[in-house]
């Protein structure tokens, strides 16, 4: 079982994305709304405050990614069909060199 995890929830177009690759019943309700959930552990919910450091996990240690990142992971989500995808995930959504100056030693 998983530490942490990203709520996606889901619009008409969403869920027929997850049903077009066989993930219908991992469909489940969240506060009243359709809703997937993708687990994930310490080092990856780390890696993801370091990504996304206004990223806020509610009592159920859960988040909801931006935009963006959360199409990201659905695209990772519909290519492999299964939500069992942050190994794969992080290395898109998590890029440790953002905003940092390339150092090389020129001899």
């Amino acid at each position: 079982m998983a530490d942490y995890y990203i709520n996606i929830f889901l619009d008409e177009e969403k869920l027929k994305r997850l049903e077009g690759v066989g993930l219908a019943n991992r469909v489940q309700e969240i506060g009243g709304r359709k809703a997937v959930q993708v687990g994930m552990d310490r080092m990856d919910q780390k890696k993801l405050l370091k990504g996304f450091p206004d990223l806020t996990f509610d009592a159920s240690n859960a988040c909801v990614l931006p935009e963006q990142a959360e199409k990201i992971l659905l695209d990772v989500i519909g290519n492999t069909k299964t939500l069992e995808v942050m190994k794969i995930a992080i290395m898109k959504l998590y890029n440790p060199l953002a905003g940092k100056a390339l150092r090389a030693k020129i001899t």
